[in-house]
């Protein structure tokens, strides 16, 4: 049951119905019995995982606050720990090792292969699950009594698939202290919802008909201008196919009177790859920098230490994205690219940006090389990935594959950023006159209606992570 379908909308016109006509006690009963007919909905025997990792987490917290002896409290954690990474290493990573082995062995790289099929939402219920079980144990974050509340936590259905990576004290301080949305959080809420679900099919879906085909077969279509507008496309697609989620999953949040963190702020306007990382996928950002980088030591021990917890976090990021040495590569690339400016820059790489004269030159320089990273990400191989590369820089001709009126679509879309950078318009309209409120959300429907139309809906991109 995706998002971007009819079959969404009346679940999620249901919910909202059971929700706000029961009795207030019933409510988050309502929403954990939709969440589970949500994760069921895709392959419903992974419940049963589901339910045992929110078990073993629960029990974890809850021994962790009861004892003071330092080793009970320690293995709690790891059991916690233990379970979430090692699950997620099965159903993720197993084949990858797995395939690995088999050639360092000179067999078929399938020789000790498994059919496994990745359960729903793993690499993100396992994130939000651990930094609730490694905040209580850091005295960060009270335990949760009700095992209905914290299971609710793991299983809303908004963001459980993609994110964003809600922490256990911005979801719970919603949760005990709930308040009917206001009437600007209603009209935010559906605007949101609208503007996701223009962005994925409007845009993402668009985009992603001329990366697959350029990345299907990468050799079919040589030149440099087919590979970069290959590429383009297909940072065009994942981030309005990424951001158009987490824009659907905050706005069904306020409509449910929860308020989800920020997870996009038009990363492709970042002056710097330190700036498009407080920018791109926000919590998960702040998720390595909280559970990852600081406990290595991030920056407090000179310069080497620090460029080294940079990569080894990057490192991890990008095979947290994905089991393939693409990934790992694609982590590396940025954690090197953190590096260099940490050492050219020192401490004004980590300062937010200001526009100045050489602004727009900073942003296409680094939208230059988030597209360079992106080819590690979207090809097959590695293999591909070098081949995608020499064309994009060795190979100066071939033919544009984004089509004019596309393009008029996306220097659209990069001037409502500017604006939306310098004036916010979107909170403008949202809480604005209600014509122009109307206006805005029935040319996104519209948009959706006669442009992003397609015969069966397209998966987002994060589903497969």
């Amino acid at each position: 049951m995706l998002f971007n379908t009819p079959q969404f909308f009346l679940f999620l016109a249901v919910v909202l119905i059971l929700f706000y006509t029961a009795p207030r006690s019933w409510r988050k009963y309502i929403l954990l019995a939709a969440s589970y007919f949500f994760y069921m909905s895709f392959i419903p025997k992974f419940i049963l995982l589901l339910l045992a990792l929110t078990a073993i987490d629960y029990t974890a917290a809850r021994w962790i606050a009861r004892t003071r002896v330092p080793h009970s409290r320690r293995a709690a954690l790891i059991v916690s720990l233990a379970a979430n990474l090692g699950l997620l290493g099965f159903f993720k990573y197993y084949n990858f090792f797995a395939s690995n082995i088999a050639h360092l062995f000179h067999k078929p790289s399938d020789a000790f292969a498994l059919s496994i099929i990745l359960p729903l939402g793993i690499s993100f219920h396992t994130f939000q699950s651990m930094s609730y079980v490694i905040d209580v144990y850091r005295l960060e974050q009270e335990p949760i009594a009700n095992p209905i509340d914290y299971a609710l936590y793991i299983a809303f259905f908004p963001q459980l698939v993609a994110g964003p990576i809600v922490r256990a004290r911005e979801f719970f301080g919603d949760l005990y202290h709930w308040q009917r949305p206001s009437s600007g959080d209603v009209l935010r809420g559906l605007l949101l919802l609208f503007l996701g679900l223009a962005k994925k099919m409007v845009l993402a879906d668009q985009f992603a008909q001329i990366a697959n085909g350029y990345f299907h077969d990468v050799s079919k279509l040589p030149g440099m201008v087919p590979a970069w507008s290959a590429v383009i496309a297909f940072g065009i697609q994942i981030y309005f196919d990424f951001s158009g989620y987490t824009d659907m999953a905050i706005g069904m949040a306020k409509l449910l009177g929860f308020h989800f963190p920020v997870n996009f702020r038009r990363p492709y306007l970042a002056s710097s790859i330190t700036d498009f990382w407080h920018r791109w996928h926000i919590s998960l950002s702040r998720w390595l920098r909280d559970y990852l980088y600081i406990p290595l030591g991030g920056n407090r021990h000179g310069s080497l230490r620090t460029y080294r917890n940079l990569m080894l976090t990057m490192l991890l990021g990008g095979l947290w994205h994905g089991a393939s040495w693409n990934f790992v590569v694609w982590g590396g690339y940025h954690g090197a690219l953190l590096s260099f400016e940490r050492m050219f820059r020192g401490k004004r790489s980590t300062e937010p940006a200001r526009w100045t004269v050489l602004y727009p030159l900073q942003a296409v320089i680094t939208f230059g090389l988030v597209m360079i990273g992106w080819v590690f990400f979207r090809a097959a191989n590695f293999h591909d990935s070098l081949y995608v590369l020499h064309q994009m820089f060795f190979v100066p001709h071939g033919a544009q594959l984004i089509p004019p009126w596309e393009r008029i679509l996306a220097v659209i879309t990069l001037l409502l950023a500017v604006l939306e950078e310098k004036k916010d318009w979107f909170e403008e309209i949202s809480l604005g006159p209600a014509w122009a409120y109307g206006a805005v959300c029935a040319l996104l429907l519209l948009a959706v209606e006669l442009i992003g139309f397609t015969e069966t809906a397209v998966p987002f991109v994060y589903f497969q992570f």
